[in-house]
């Protein structure tokens, strides 16, 4: 195989993130209906050459419907599907270059683990030295030379997957989309191979899109991630800006729990019940004095002390009583009942805390996680009152609600 056709391109230098205009794969104002019902509505981004784009939603947010437009199995009601400058949304599934793995894998039981991999060369008529060398270079990169002559029954689940993702990669495909790949293992094997897929693929350098429901899955596979609701993006962007700063509560609650209090803008602070929490980088735009707002912050951007002498960065927002701990291992989790603090009114619709239910987020419980050297110098016990203070947190509006006393 001449080397401008290899499977593994040399190294080039990084370029930035594509945009519209340099984009490997672009999805540009998608909408779809089944009947009456709206399933996506104006559903855009990009994905450059190389880069690895996660859609994650819950089920019924629409990335499933995404993902089989972009293949070709599904047409969309308006907008385009564009793969490396050429618009393939009237094309056949077939004629797009766009390789699916899917979560069954789709393996033929009767052939070997080389013959599965050169099955779509073979009928696409290439020369037979052009498989022998396609195969063997594959069963190399998935790291599969030694089980070449085995069956689909004598492998495990994650090296059916390493196959189906080989025998896709023969026929070197435009885009890469993954239908949940994960979903049929077992934890463990799920966090070693997702590991193991996303170093493959950036040695073969073609842009993936994956779509899953797995939050950890989601921030450890994606360059960037997509969060959906309901046939919307809610946010895009890198697992670090999604996580450490949500652009709305369904984000920040859906991408591992978080917790959610009401606070009221001042001059150059949020004042949280009767504390008060520097805030002097608010942009006065956005928010004004006597706002409503929420601030989020994830369980472990909360302190807890026995005394109110708090280390620098750290912000004292409520006293509260210990009601559950739990040992998760690396760390504990604490489960807390702050002193009720003053309610901003809204009629928006709540999220709650991934790890609550609204009967008991009423209570207005939060959760502190503790790394395991500080759950052990500092032993906590259920009942006791405690200061919770917090060291980083995201603020977004509250609409159409306004305290101004």
């Amino acid at each position: 195989m001449k080397a401008k056709e290899s499977l593994i391109p040399k190294p080039e230098p990084q370029a930035s993130k594509a945009g519209p205009t340099g984009a490997a794969a672009s999805v540009v104002g998608i909408s779809k209906r089944f009947g009456k019902a709206s399933v996506l509505e104006n559903i855009s981004f990009d994905v450059a050459e190389g880069e690895v784009l996660v859609l994650l939603g819950a089920s019924g947010s629409g990335k499933t419907t995404i993902l089989r437009i972009i293949a070709g199995l599904e047409m969309p009601y308006t907008g385009k599907v564009i793969l490396h400058g050429k618009d393939v949304t009237d094309l056949p599934a077939r004629e797009r270059g766009v390789g699916v793995i899917f979560q069954s894998y789709a393996l033929f039981p009767k052939m070997t683990v080389e013959k599965n991999i050169g099955y779509g060369l073979r009928i696409r008529k290439r020369k037979g030295k052009e498989i022998r060398e396609t195969v063997n270079e594959l069963l190399s990169l998935v790291q599969l030379n030694e089980h070449r002559k085995k069956y689909p029954s004598q492998l495990s689940g994650g090296q059916q997957q390493r196959v189906a993702i080989a025998r896709t990669l023969a026929y070197k495909p435009e885009v890469l989309l993954f239908d949940e790949p994960f979903g049929a293992l077992d934890t463990q094997t799920r966090v070693h191979l997702r590991r193991e897929i996303r170093s493959l693929l950036k040695k073969v350098n073609v842009p993936a899109i994956f779509i899953t429901h797995d939050q950890e899955e989601a921030l450890e596979l994606g360059d960037r991630v997509a969060v959906l609701n309901v046939g919307h993006i809610e946010q895009i962007g890198t697992p670090f800006e999604i996580y450490n700063h949500p652009a709305t509560e369904y984000v920040a609650t859906f991408l591992g729990a978080a917790n959610v209090l009401d606070a009221v803008v001042r001059k150059d602070f949020l004042e949280v019940g009767s504390a008060q929490i520097p805030a002097p980088a608010l942009d006065p735009k956005k928010f004004k004095s006597g706002d409503c707002v929420k601030i989020i912050f994830r369980p472990e951007d909360v302190s807890l002390s026995r005394g109110d002498f708090l280390r620098p960065g750290h912000f004292k927002i409520s006293t509260a009583s210990i009601q559950e701990i739990s040992f998760v291992g690396a760390y504990e989790r604490v489960r807390l009942r702050l002193d009720r603090p003053e309610e901003c009114m809204t009629d928006d619709t709540p999220y709650y805390l991934t790890t609550q239910t609204p009967e008991s987020q009423a209570t207005k419980s939060i959760i502190a996680t503790r790394p395991k050297p500080e759950a052990s110098a500092t032993r906590l016990q259920v009942g006791e009152r405690v200061v919770v203070a917090i060291t980083s947190f995201t603020v977004l509006p509250q609409q159409g609600t306004r305290r101004t006393n």
